[in-house]
């Protein structure tokens, strides 16, 4: 028989996956690293433009999750693949040079009819990248929960690999990609590292779309979609009543009107059916569960970008930070194997977000710790305010940003962030800390596996694309939250906030686990339990 070559692995479908996965996240964490910098760099020592991108983004995710998820599921799996990867390096690449001419003509358009044209142009490049956010999230439910769980198979044990293998590459590029941009930033400009950005993505744009039309030539399995099969089956499962389609049928034939208003309506429709189909699944509480873990500052966003950059720290800094924050990811991303192995994978989340909590005690310390610009006597809402009302307006940017540090002089020097480094670094270690072994990404793997193993072919995307919108509508909670409180002195306030709503989130797991397996949650694994630990879950989903 023909052995399995070190060729047959490089041309095979598992791995062309990796590759075009690879080349798509190392876009994406240049692009999400370096656009924190650049809000802030545009908008002065302040998080309120960059608050601003993030709740435009959650927002749009929550109200468009589940219908781009109906999207994914409705068409073709190469047509959805293709279309959503076009999209979103095309809009990278416009914001990038857009980013570009504003970094180079800042002064000359603030002059400009008052300074609406720059204005302009922070809503253009937020808008833009609005939109390749949109587009990553279908790229996102298509690759990483559909085709991964195609080329698997029906193997439980190659599909957790295989998920952990596409984390590790994701780890793999925080450590690189955010590092080689970051260096662009700091010793070469700002304007490069758009430029750099934006011609990535044009020479990555091609790569992965050759890679996307190989992994589908050698996966039959691909062609063929359940949800395309079985359309009718489909809408009578995700519509809220079974006879909607003959509905919809006889209005055509009776009203002309009331069908166009039909097919107005579907949008709303798809989006409350998917909502109904998510809370009826069976794993709902440990979907609920991860998102809660979104109502956070304590990650690598853009916020935590901008805070550490408001306290000294500098592109290069940050993205060795990021990297070593990687580097804690990918021994989580190991971690989840072996353990799922041992204990089970509902076993597994557990185990991950009682480790994450105790790591997000550092950075509760880090509050309270000498360095800390946490101040109750100053008002969260003191830097929107001098935003809003003061004399001042956006159209001279540079005055007024000297303006505001003219105003914010006195208790920023009472307890400068450069005295002490002790508070940030408690910040970054805890942050880091609940990516070490069985931690944060451990827990996403999880929640991730329990719904590509619980959810049918032909509700894959919409799901995701609920769970998407979950994740996204606690984001936004904690971008409303900065977007009230954007001065470094209310951030240790959100700090603590945020580990509050972790540890909520990990209840509800906790939760969600002692029904699966009762006591046996607290047993050490033997492989009866393992397997016990599977067909826990193995129910029928409630639609």
């Amino acid at each position: 028989r023909h052995r399995p070559s070190v060729r047959d692995f490089f041309t095979s479908a598992k791995f062309l996956i990796y590759m075009g996965h690879a080349l798509s996240t190392w876009g994406d964490r240049m692009w999400n690293f370096a656009v924190a910098v650049f809000l802030v760099e545009l908008y002065g020592n302040s998080l309120l433009l960059t608050a601003v991108y993030g709740l435009v983004v959650a927002g749009s995710v929550l109200l468009l999750g589940a219908i781009i998820g109906d999207w994914v599921d409705k068409n073709p799996r190469l047509k959805v693949a293709q279309t959503s990867l076009l999209v979103q390096n095309s809009c990278v690449i416009v914001c990038g040079i857009l980013l570009m001419v504003v970094f180079n003509f800042k002064e000359q358009l603030a002059e400009l009819y008052n300074g609406w044209v720059l204005t302009t142009c922070y809503i253009l490049v937020i808008t833009i990248a609005n939109i390749a956010n949109l587009a990553s999230t279908a790229t996102s439910i298509t690759i990483q929960r559909d085709w991964v769980v195609v080329v698997a198979g029906q193997d439980s044990s190659k599909l957790a690999d295989m998920n952990a293998t596409v984390r590790i590459i994701d780890q793999l590029t925080n450590i690189l990609a955010p590092m080689l941009v970051g260096q662009i930033m700091s010793f070469g400009s700002h304007f490069i590292g758009c430029g750099f950005i934006s011609g990535w993505n044009l020479c990555s744009m091609c790569l992965e779309y050759a890679l996307l039309w190989k992994v589908y030539q050698k996966t039959p399995a691909l062609a063929s979609k359940a949800g395309q099969k079985e359309q009718q089956q489909e809408m009578k499962q995700l519509s809220p009543s079974k006879g909607s389609c003959e509905m919809r049928n006889q209005s055509k034939s009776w009203i002309p009107q009331q069908g166009c208003c039909y097919q107005m309506s579907e949008p709303l429709r798809t989006l409350k059916a998917g909502w109904v189909a998510y809370y009826n699944q069976n794993i709902f509480f440990a979907g609920m569960s991860l998102a809660f873990l979104y109502m956070t500052v304590l990650g690598f966003d853009c916020i935590t970008t901008g805070y550490a950059y408001t306290q000294g720290l500098n592109g290069s800094v940050l993205s060795l930070l990021m990297g070593a924050s990687a580097v804690a990811g990918i021994c989580g991303t190991v971690a989840f194997t072996w353990v799922r192995k041992k204990c089970g994978l509902i076993r597994t989340g557990f185990i991950s977000g009682t480790a994450q909590l105790c790591c997000l005690v550092l950075c509760v310390v880090s509050v309270f710790a000498p360095g800390s610009p946490f101040d109750l006597s100053v008002s969260p809402f003191q830097d929107i305010y001098t935003h809003l009302i003061g004399e001042k307006m956006l159209p001279e940017a540079e005055h007024v940003l000297a303006g505001l540090n003219a105003t914010t002089a006195a208790p920023a020097e009472e307890v400068p962030p450069l005295q002490s480094y002790m508070s940030v670094s408690l910040l970054f270690a805890g942050v880091i800390a609940a990516r070490v072994g069985e931690c944060l990404w451990s827990f996403d793997l999880t929640v991730t596996q329990l719904i590509q193993e619980n959810v049918i072919e032909s509700e894959r995307g919409v799901i995701n694309g609920v769970q998407n919108s979950m994740n996204y509508l606690l984001d936004l909670l904690h971008f409303i939250m900065v977007i009230l409180a954007p001065n470094p002195e209310a951030f240790g306030l959100l700090v603590i906030i945020s580990v509050s709503f972790v540890a909520m989130g990990h209840m509800m797991y906790f939760g969600f686990a002692f029904k699966s397996l009762g006591s046996r949650l607290f047993l050490c694994c033997s492989q009866e339990q393992k397997v016990e630990t599977v067909d826990a879950l193995s129910l029928p989903t409630t639609v």
